[in-house]
Order: C-alpha cells, then sequence, then structure tokens
C-alpha cells in the first residue's frame, strides 16, 4: 500500500486562512487539520445498534374440524300416551270430591254398555244411542267397556286389537256426545281398569 503524502508549506497556510474564515455547523469545535485525519482502515467500526427483538404474535389454533359444528344434545324417546293418561291430564270438569270418589272406584254406575268385540262401525252409533238415552233418563254416572286390547298391537286402526278403547274417548268429546258428557275418567280396576270408562254426563237442564 502506497504512504500517503503529507501537506506542504503552502499547502498548510492555505488551509490555515480557509479554517480561521469557516463558521461550524455543529458546536465551536475547530476544522481539524487534513494531517489529522485518521486513517480510514485504522477507523474503529462503528458500534452495532442493537435492535429490540419483536416477539411475534402467538398462532391461534386451528379448529379441529371433527368438532366444527356444535354438539346436539341426546333426545330421549318418549312413548305416546295412553288413553288413560291423556284422561288424566285434562281438566276436571266436575265437583272436584265427587271426582275423588270417582277415581278411587267409590261411586257405582247406574248403566253400563258393553263394545268389547265389536268393530268401530257398529260400536260408534250403539254408543252415541246408549249415551243420549241414559242423559234423556236423568242418569249421571254410566260405565262404558271397551276391553284392553293387547299392549304393542299395531295396524290399521278400524281393525287392530284395542282401537275401541283409543276411540271411544274421542267420540264422547265429538258432537252430538260432548253436548252432554262433562268427564270421561279411566275406570276403576273393580270397574275394568284402563279396559272401560267412566262417562259422567251433565244434567238434563245443563246442555251446552
Amino acid at each position: 500500500m502506497a504512504r500517503r503524502r503529507g501537506l506542504t508549506e503552502d499547502e498548510k497556510q492555505l488551509w490555515s486562512r480557509v479554517a480561521r474564515s469557516a463558521v461550524p455547523l455543529h458546536g465551536s469545535g475547530k476544522p481539524a487539520c487534513p494531517d489529522s485525519f485518521a486513517d480510514p482502515a485504522k477507523t474503529s467500526s462503528p458500534r452495532p445498534v442493537k435492535v429490540p427483538a419483536v416477539t411475534p404474535p402467538m398462532a391461534m389454533p386451528s379448529p379441529d374440524p371433527g368438532r366444527s359444528r356444535p354438539l346436539r344434545p341426546a333426545t330421549s324417546y318418549h312413548p305416546p300416551q295412553s288413553p288413560a293418561e291423556h284422561l288424566a291430564a285434562a281438566p276436571v270438569r266436575m265437583d272436584h270430591k265427587t271426582h275423588k270418589r270417582l277415581k278411587q272406584g267409590r261411586l257405582r254406575p247406574e248403566a253400563r254398555l258393553d263394545l268389547h268385540g265389536m268393530t268401530l262401525a257398529v260400536a260408534q252409533p250403539e254408543l252415541a244411542q246408549f249415551i243420549l238415552s241414559c242423559h234423556a233418563s236423568g242418569l249421571r254416572l254410566v260405565l262404558v267397556i271397551t276391553g284392553k286390547g293387547r299392549s304393542g298391537d299395531h295396524g290399521p286402526l278400524p281393525t287392530r286389537p284395542g282401537a275401541l278403547r283409543h276411540q271411544v274417548p274421542h267420540w264422547l268429546h265429538m258432537p252430538p256426545l260432548s253436548a252432554v258428557v262433562q268427564q270421561v275418567t279411566a275406570a276403576h280396576v273393580r270397574h275394568g281398569g284402563e279396559g272401560a270408562y267412566y262417562v259422567y254426563l251433565r244434567r238434563r237442564n245443563c246442555i251446552v
């Protein structure tokens, strides 16, 4: 590497005049003489600037594809209500004390009709004639026997065993019988249980 040449006397005097007339931009220090410039090769490297580390944002866990949909609660199977259960949930439209005695089997029916073994086509007119006749005679409590049928029987309603047990309460709550029937309740076991119904009739002057 070639050695750097120094300044001559004339160059030093010229630099001194220039330096005296120069105004420093920062601070009050005087311009340094060119001879005092450090060799660029010998100057120390600047200190590295410490850059604060940036913490990367926390990655959100990816959703589990197998659980992307909300789980539905398991539903339990509720078998349909029997005619006796349906009637038990119906509102009481008669004297509560009399109704309690009726359910306990402590009231004796004044007349009875046995529909057991009849088809629906034959049983419906027989039921209508019986109920209207009893109401006209001033009777209040009658018993209608339908039979229990067999549990778990299926098939068309007109021919299914136990069809009368399901249909008779509907007929009693439909015109023309609904106008004279006040309450229908499953009979006590001493009068046939779920294979028969107590039918409590309105008074003759209280037809609705």
